[in-house]
């Protein structure tokens, strides 16, 4: 989601890089769809809702293997320090 500053990090450093596909939620209520449901069915995400999380940037694996970790397919987190709060209550994202 481009408003994500996590999700721009992530971005960032794939551009380019024909073995990532960024799919971006916000763009199109397809994709919301896809994701929510994504979401709705898979327990990665249980600790992230719990947190009142979205649970994005989140990686699916060619295997169909869902990660919220960017280092898990070789990229970086986002470093506290430079990314802004998106949550409401401005704890994070």
């Amino acid at each position: 989601m481009s408003s994500c500053p996590d999700c721009s990090y992530v971005e960032e450093q794939v551009k380019e890089d024909g073995r990532y596909e960024v799919i971006d939620i916000g763009s199109h209520v397809r994709n919301l769809k896809e994701f929510l449901m994504l979401r709705d069915c898979n327990e990665v995400f249980d600790e992230a809702k719990k947190a009142g999380a979205i649970g994005i940037p989140c990686f699916v694996n060619e295997d169909g293997t869902v990660t919220l970790n960017p280092e898990d397919v070789g990229l970086r987190s986002c470093p506290v320090e430079d990314g802004m709060a998106c949550n409401i209550d401005g704890t994070g994202c």
